[in-house]
């Protein structure tokens, strides 16, 4: 049977000699890395998405936000739940949630059916983010260890997001998308599996319980947000039920706020934000993440439901994107140890908007795939120096029993940015989209009969289906308009990602100033 290690807010910490049990680390970085590639595999198949079941208006962008959701929503009662009840058993839970989840949505006949099985692997995803990290974290020793494994756990993750592609791409250009969820399914089973059998116990239940008022208030008042956001484009932003969802999302954080100051074991301790590098790092990651998803999601959409280019052929970009991590693995543990976070952090950051500036200039007609390899790099390189950077801010800058608490806050904040990024990006590229392609298609010299079909199909589908109907059908006059109105709108959301990237930069560089903010401590 394998030990229990039960983290206590001293140095009489009952772990296992010779610091963190290997088996532990395969079992979290395996979960990691699984979880990343539920999450970013069907980013790469939107363009087959668009084709097979035909999505209109927002139901694109829910087919991505319905896994990040429960993500963003449940992550922090996940890292209590882990504290008080055994991280090992989070971590098999979480592994078996994503087996289910994605062999429903292999199985899917519809895009309501495809939700679900999204939520449902959304859910087990949302175990084993916090949970994966925080077993590593609890196993550590010093500091500088503790730096170290994060890094392989960053690395972990992003090679989930190197494979997520890979994967997509193949299984979408020789099969099905429905192969991608099947490839899923099967190493869910083995990281299931591996948590079993390798994975070290560990709790930190002192004094922490469970914050009904506080996960309630969290979970209504993004969600609320999440509606408003994705169904403001679709269903217009002054319609009764997005204007709601924006009352009831302001509403619910306030008391989301309030309950977690009265709260005698809140679901997210406030005062850590009275920690300058904690409070930094946790805006960084929701905006900075922000920015990066934004960044992908912007990719996916142009390469598949614009330009229509193969899975295979998109994978490339996503590729891009995750391998930096992996190659620079060695080079960024050495940075956290000798460099001030705020420079590594300003670096990555800076990366990341310049990326998304060059990307911003791209002809929606370039559709060479050597034109993304500048500014899709540069993202992926900042990507790499940033989201190890911010892990290891905020994890080390508090005492160890709050190592779970700290991991899962980073974990939601960081997804709650990766969900903002398709939502925003999208609702922003779509609505500027669809104003530009009714103006110029009122004004073109098209036939009163072209003009009306292509009217008709995007009042009913928006512009991502006016540019899909065949170029012989009726409406496919209007398919170049619906084209240039696309690619200039979502080149703006590369825009905002980058403006997005160059805020986080400055704050972190004039923010993370100081000796504390420089070489953030450990109390151990």
């Amino acid at each position: 049977m394998p030990t229990e290690t039960r983290s206590l807010p001293d140095s009489t910490d009952a772990r296992p000699s010779g610091g963190l049990p290997v088996g532990t680390l395969i079992a979290g970085c395996f979960a990691v890395c699984l979880a990343q590639i539920a999450l970013a595999m069907p980013a790469t198949l939107n363009g087959l998405f668009q084709e097979d079941l035909h999505p209109v208006g927002s139901q694109l962008t829910w087919i991505s936000d319905a896994f990040l959701l429960p993500v963003s929503v449940l992550e922090l009662t996940f890292g209590v739940l882990g504290d008080l009840f055994g991280r090992k058993r989070l971590l098999v839970g979480g592994g078996a949630l994503i087996v289910a989840g994605e062999a429903l949505a292999a199985s899917a006949t519809g895009i309501h059916m495809l939700w679900v099985g999204q939520a449902i692997a959304g859910l087990g995803a949302a175990a084993l983010f916090p949970t994966s990290l925080a077993m590593i974290a609890a196993g550590t020793h010093s500091a500088r260890d503790r730096a170290r494994t994060i890094t392989i756990w960053a690395a972990a993750l992003s090679s989930g997001g190197f494979v997520a592609p890979v994967l997509g791409g193949i299984t979408g250009n020789y099969g099905s998308w429905r192969w991608a969820f099947i490839v899923v399914t099967g190493l869910a089973v083995i990281s299931t599996v591996l948590s079993q059998l390798l994975a070290h116990n560990s709790s930190a239940p002192e004094g922490r319980s469970l914050d009904l008022a506080g996960q309630i208030t969290i979970g209504i008042g993004m969600f609320a947000l999440l509606y408003a956001v994705i169904q403001g484009p679709a269903d217009g932003w002054t319609a009764r039920p997005v204007m709601i969802a924006y009352v009831v999302a302001g509403l619910f954080i306030v008391l989301f706020i309030v309950a977690e100051l009265r709260a005698d074991s809140p679901l997210l301790r406030l005062d850590l934000f009275k920690n300058r590098a904690f409070a930094v790092a946790s805006f960084v990651a929701v905006v900075g993440m922000f920015s990066y998803l934004g960044t992908a999601y912007t990719t996916s959409i142009r390469l598949g439901p614009i330009q229509h280019q193969s899975p295979l052929r998109g994978s490339f970009a996503f590729i891009l994107l995750n391998s930096w991590t992996l190659l620079l693995m060695p080079l960024i543990s050495r940075l956290l140890e000798k460099v001030s976070p705020r420079w590594v952090l300003g670096a990555g950051l800076a990366l990341m908007a310049g990326g998304d500036f060059m990307a911003a200039t791209l002809s929606v007609n370039d559709r060479a795939l050597t034109s993304l390899i500048v500014p899709i790099s540069l993202v992926g390189i900042g990507f790499a120096l940033t989201v190890s950077s911010i892990t290891s801010t905020a994890v080390n800058t508090v005492e160890v029993h709050y190592a779970g608490m700290a991991s899962a806050s980073t974990s939601l904040l960081r997804d709650f940015g990766f969900t903002l990024g398709p939502a925003v990006i999208g609702a922003i590229a779509l609505s500027h989209a669809a104003n530009e392609f009714t103006q110029k298609l009122g004004s073109s010299n098209l036939s009163a009969q072209v003009k009306a079909a292509a009217g008709q199909v995007a009042a009913e589908g928006g512009p991502l289906a006016s540019n899909s109907v065949p170029p012989s059908s009726p409406p496919g006059g209007a398919v170049p308009i619906a084209l240039e109105a696309l690619g200039n709108g979502y080149a703006i959301g590369y825009v905002v990602c980058g403006i997005a990237a160059l805020a986080c930069c400055l704050l972190s560089v004039v923010a993370l100033r100081g000796k504390g903010a420089d070489a953030p401590s450990v109390v151990v």
